[in-house]
């Protein structure tokens, strides 16, 4: 059974907590993955490399939840997060381990690799088509509506170099990406809130292996 580590967005209520939708559960226990949760603690990101060894972990997903810090009109901001994240993708790559990440995971990963985001009106709570390129190591190759929930987009002008689109939405707006060499990949997307669609589960499990 292979080990999925999940990280988790930042709320705050009194004191500061990790959460994460339950319905991740559902999507990964359905692959037969078992889950950790990452906690957003700096003594895990200073160690990001040996909690993945320690804990026998598979593949990583940076999933949703607080904007990134430093992006213009940001709110609910978690720098513990940010610095988190950023050590799990040098750490994956180091390691040669897959990582998806989901909607603000793919904006991390964006910026990680010196890209830009930019607001985007129109993409909160609703659904709307992507359009797979055919570029890139993400195998998508359908036509189709996804849910959406963000506040922010990647035009394909902030696109760093060592990102190929392989998914837009209204011909500009980037909505899937892959690594030009390693096992890396984002979605804009949210494959564990309803609609859910089978599609997204064969898309994990391609990308992580079962």
């Amino acid at each position: 059974m292979k080990t999925i580590a999940l990280t988790m967005r930042v709320d705050e209520a009194r004191e500061r907590r990790d959460a994460l939708d339950q319905n991740w559960y559902a999507v990964l226990a359905g692959l037969g993955y078992r889950i950790v949760l990452i906690p957003n603690y700096p003594e895990v990101a200073g160690g990001a490399q040996a909690f993945l060894t320690d804990l026998g972990i598979d593949g990583v997903i940076l999933t949703g939840g607080n904007d990134l810090e430093g992006t213009p009109g940001a709110k609910n901001v978690a720098k513990e997060r940010d610095a988190l994240e950023g050590a799990l993708i040098e750490a994956c790559a180091a390691r040669d381990l897959p990582l998806l990440g989901v909607c603000r995971g793919m904006q991390r990963l964006v910026a990680y690799y010196g890209g830009e985001l930019a607001p985007v009106e129109g993409h909160v709570a609703t659904m709307h088509a992507i359009q797979p390129t055919g570029e890139g190591s993400l195998p998508l190759s359908d036509v189709r509506e996804v849910n959406s929930y963000h506040d922010f987009g990647v035009p394909k002008s902030g696109l760093p170099d060592s990102l190929i689109v392989s998914a837009t939405t209204d011909g500009e707006w980037v909505e899937a990406v892959s690594h030009e060499s390693l096992r890396q990949w984002g979605i804009l997307w949210h494959p564990e809130r309803d609609p859910m669609d089978a599609r997204d589960a064969r898309l994990i499990g391609a990308l992580f292996g079962q």
